[in-house]
C-alpha cells in the first residue's frame, strides 16, 4: 500500500501515541501535531494526504481546521475522530467532505482497517463498481469530493445491491439531510434502525435530528403532524 504521509491532530498525549502505534504496521509515515495552530504549520512541510483530526481541541478546534485544510490542501483526505456528543459537528464535517468518523474509544484494528480503506479508496473506478460495498466507498470517495448528487446515487445502488445493511440507510439520511429534507432524512435514519437497533450512527443521528426540530418554532402545521405521526 502507497501512501503520502499521514498527520494525527488531537490535542491527548495518549490518543496520539495509540493511533501512531496502530498506524506503525501499516508503514506509513506518521506526524502528530497537538492543535491547529501546530497543524497548520506543518502542512507546508509535507505532502500529506491524509490526516486524522480530533474536532474537540482548545483553541483552534477541529472544525476551523477542516475548513482551512479544504480552502488550501481540497485533496487532503480527513478522518473525523469524535467523542460522544459531538454528532452536530460530525454532520457539518461531512458538508466540508469529511465523510469517515471514528468514535472514542476505538481499538487498534479499526483504526488500520478505516486508513487502510479510505486510503485504497481512490484505486476504485466507478465505471467498473459493483456490489454493495464498491458503491458505498465510491460514495464516500465522492463526498469527499463534495459530489453530493453522485454519492446519493451510489448509495441507491448499494442499498439496490443489498438492503440488509444500516450503514447505507443512515449515509443516505446523511445526504438528504444535507439537502435540508430532515423528514425524509428522518426516514432514512429509522430505516437502519429498523435493520439494526443496535446501530449507533443512526441512533445518534434520529435522536439529534429529533431535539433539534422539536425545538424549531418555525415548523409548519403539516410538517408538525407528519412529524408527530411518525414518532407514534
Amino acid at each position: 500500500m502507497e501512501a503520502k504521509p499521514v498527520l494525527i491532530v488531537d490535542d491527548e498525549k495518549n490518543i496520539r501515541l495509540t493511533l501512531s502505534q496502530a498506524l506503525e504496521v501499516l508503514e506509513l509515515d506518521i506526524d502528530t501535531a497537538v492543535n491547529g495552530e501546530e497543524a497548520l504549520a506543518k502542512l507546508p512541510e509535507k505532502h500529506f494526504g491524509l490526516i486524522l483530526l480530533d474536532l474537540k481541541m482548545p483553541g483552534m478546534d477541529g472544525m476551523e481546521l477542516l475548513r482551512r485544510v479544504r480552502q488550501t490542501h481540497p485533496d487532503i483526505k480527513i478522518i473525523i475522530i469524535t467523542a460522544h456528543g459531538t454528532i452536530d459537528s460530525a454532520v457539518e464535517a461531512m458538508k466540508l467532505g469529511a465523510v469517515d468518523f471514528i468514535q472514542k474509544p476505538f481499538a487498534p484494528r479499526e483504526i488500520r482497517e478505516l486508513v487502510t480503506k479510505v486510503i485504497d479508496r481512490d484505486t476504485i473506478e466507478a465505471q467498473k463498481a459493483e456490489g454493495y460495498e464498491t458503491h458505498i466507498e465510491l460514495a464516500k470517495k465522492c463526498i469527499g469530493r463534495r459530489e453530493f448528487d453522485a454519492a446519493q446515487e451510489h448509495v441507491r445502488q448499494a442499498i439496490a445491491a443489498d438492503s440488509t445493511k444500516p450503514e447505507a440507510f443512515n449515509l443516505l439520511g446523511v445526504l438528504i439531510e444535507l439537502r435540508g429534507d430532515w423528514l425524509e432524512a428522518q426516514k432514512q435514519y429509522r430505516a437502519a434502525l429498523a435493520l439494526d437497533p443496535s446501530y449507533k450512527p443512526a441512533d445518534e443521528n434520529l435522536e439529534r435530528l429529533v431535539i433539534r426540530h422539536q425545538k424549531k418554532s418555525g415548523i409548519s402545521l403539516g410538517e408538525k403532524k407528519q412529524f408527530e405521526e411518525e414518532q407514534k
